[in-house]
């Protein structure tokens, strides 16, 4: 089995009860780069290109996913379980 598009939905904001942003990992079979799209709540979108073959570029990745998705900086092992999902995309 093959992924090829993964959607993530943030911590959920007390107030509305909403997500308070989500992420959207993509990555074109062949293609050098994962795709990734990060969406506020308001949906504002920001694209960032990772290179696939580069673990500091996806670690990198990792970290902004993380602090965008569960709304803090997050510890080494919680920014890890984003690095992993991240690795899927480029093997």
């Amino acid at each position: 089995m093959k992924i090829y598009e993964i959607k993530l939905a943030g911590a959920i904001d007390k107030n509305t009860k909403l997500p308070i942003a989500f992420a959207t990992i993509h990555r074109v079979p062949g293609a050098d780069q994962i795709t990734v799209t990060i969406s506020d709540a308001a949906g504002k979108d920001r694209q960032h290109l990772v290179e696939a073959d580069c673990p500091e570029d996806i670690f990198s990745m990792a970290q902004c996913i993380q602090e965008q998705l569960d709304g803090c900086k997050g510890t080494n092992s919680m920014i890890h379980d984003y690095y992993r999902l991240l690795q899927d995309f480029a093997d």
